[in-house]
């Protein structure tokens, strides 16, 4: 009976070992990755029947990836007239 405690009882124990190690190594790769900066726009555009992403990038003299940038939450499929897109600003 006392051996089966026992067995019971290193199991339990290195169960919660297991589970603190795999907590503090997950924390420490969260850690870093924490602080992301927001897009700030200085001047934005009203979507025209027809705009689409490159179209507005050209439009504007943008790269594709700058107009994707200062837009994070663009879906270029699915412009709507009068959406407004941001032209100018830092990401």
């Amino acid at each position: 009976m006392a051996t089966n405690k026992t067995s019971v009882f290193r199991s339990l124990a290195l169960v919660l070992a297991l589970l603190l190690i795999v907590s503090m190594a997950e924390s420490r790769t969260f850690a870093g990755g924490l602080e992301t900066s927001l897009p700030t726009c200085d001047s934005v555009y009203g979507a025209q029947e027809g705009d689409t992403c490159s179209v507005v990038a050209e439009e504007f003299n943008l790269s594709t990836d700058v107009f994707l940038a200062i837009n994070p939450n663009i879906n270029c499929d699915a412009i709507f007239v009068g959406q407004w897109l941001c032209v100018a600003g830092s990401a």
